[in-house]
């Protein structure tokens, strides 16, 4: 039986990095806003963790949200703290409803301008 899957421990911004000069402007790499979601905090698992430091990544959370389709490993995550987080692997649990993905993120040292603010 599958279970319920709530989302009750935030909201992350979702944003692509594309160019985010004005027009006629040098080009200037930036994050543009794409979808807000809400997030339930998952636990970084220990096999998780080694994995990802055996190839150099620092897993810093994991955000279980609606499954959305074009949520992609190129994105950059903003949750509730306000950092910003490079996607760096999507799972798709098949044991909860409504369908949902887990995010696992890692801390972008220099941080994206975000467009328009």
């Amino acid at each position: 039986m599958d279970k319920r899957q709530a989302y009750n421990d935030g909201n992350v911004k979702i944003y692509s990095v594309g160019n985010i000069a004005p027009p006629g402007d040098m080009p200037k790499e930036g994050l543009i806003h794409k979808l807000d979601l809400h997030y339930d905090m998952r636990t970084v698992g220990i096999n998780r963790y080694w994995a990802a430091k055996q190839s150099q990544i620092e897993i810093g959370q994991v955000l279980r949200t609606p499954r959305i389709s074009y949520v992609t490993t190129q994105d950059v995550a903003v949750p509730n703290d306000g950092n910003q987080y490079k996607i760096v692997q999507i799972q798709y649990p098949e044991d909860v409803m409504p369908k949902s993905m887990d995010l696992s993120l890692e801390r972008i040292d220099a941080e994206y301008e975000i467009a328009g603010s």
